[in-house]
This record gives C-alpha cells, structure tokens and sequence, in this order.
C-alpha cells in the first residue's frame, strides 16, 4: 500500500510564522489524505511535490510560494479527479461568483432603474449573499456525500 511521505518543516519556519503556519496547513492537509484510500497515481503525485518541497534549497518567500503551489496543485488534482474539496471551498468559490455574475447586473439594473448608476454598489453584497448561500449549500452536500476534507485552507499572505 502506498502511503503518502512527511513533508519536512524546515528550520527557518520557526522564526518566520507565515512559512510555519504555511508548513502547518500543508501537514494538516496530508494528515487528512492519509485517512482516505486514494489511488496510487494521487499519492504519487503528492509524494513528488513533497519531496520537491523537501529538497528544495529555497527560503522564506520564496519557500512559501512554492509551499502554497504544491498545494493548490495537490487540492486541483483531487477536485479534479475524486471531487474531494476542503472546508468552505464551495462557500469561497462562489462568493467571488456571485458578486462579478449576479452582483453587478442586479447594481446595473437598480442603477437604471433609478436613473442613478450610484446605486450600482448595491448589487455587489446582495450577489456575494447570493454566492454565499450557494456556496454553503454545496459545501453541505460535499460533507454528506464523504467530499469534504476537514480542514480549511487559507490564502495565507506573502
């Protein structure tokens, strides 16, 4: 059986708390994989990008950017393949939706409709709500479906 390889916090992570809490997210992802039967071409490619990570003679910013891509390539493919999410994925995705698609032509329509495009603000919060509430729905169906990862994973700064 394949299993998926400890990724390994440098040094330097303990005197830079944006790359250790960057370590941490990392590990805290793998931790939840391990529990999961994946199948070996995903543990494969997880393995590849920590090993990267591991022999990779970057520091700080530059570590962290790597980190944060290694990541988002590992939670692509699982969505991807397995539609395996992490918590609040949906919620995040779509509030970005629904403030471009739905709130900003319900601000153009209430902006002519009162003959002020002032009033165009308006519709941005009443469409992120929207995204927000479907997002939260589909998040929801992820869980009861066995989809959802238990963790969060944050946009952590450079």
């Amino acid at each position: 059986m394949n299993t998926i390889i400890e990724v390994k916090n440098p040094q330097n992570a303990i005197i830079d708390e944006k790359l250790n809490q960057t370590f941490i997210q990392l590990e805290n992802l793998l931790i939840e994989l391990r529990k999961r039967e994946l199948p070996a071409h995903i543990i494969e490619f997880i393995n590849d990008s920590i090993t990267v990570i591991n022999t990779s003679p970057l520091i700080e910013k530059d570590l962290k950017i790597l980190v944060f891509k290694r990541q988002t390539a590992i939670l692509k493919l699982l969505q991807k393949e397995l539609k395996i999410v992490p918590k609040n994925h949906y919620q995040t995705l779509w509030m970005l939706f629904g403030f471009t698609a739905f709130g900003l032509p319900i601000g153009v329509a209430f902006g002519f409709l009162m003959d002020n495009m002032g009033l165009l603000g308006i519709g941005l919060p009443i469409g992120m709500g929207i995204g927000i509430v479907v997002g939260l729905l589909l998040d929801k169906k992820a869980l009861k479906e066995g989809r959802q990862l238990d963790v969060v994973i944050k946009n952590l700064s450079f």
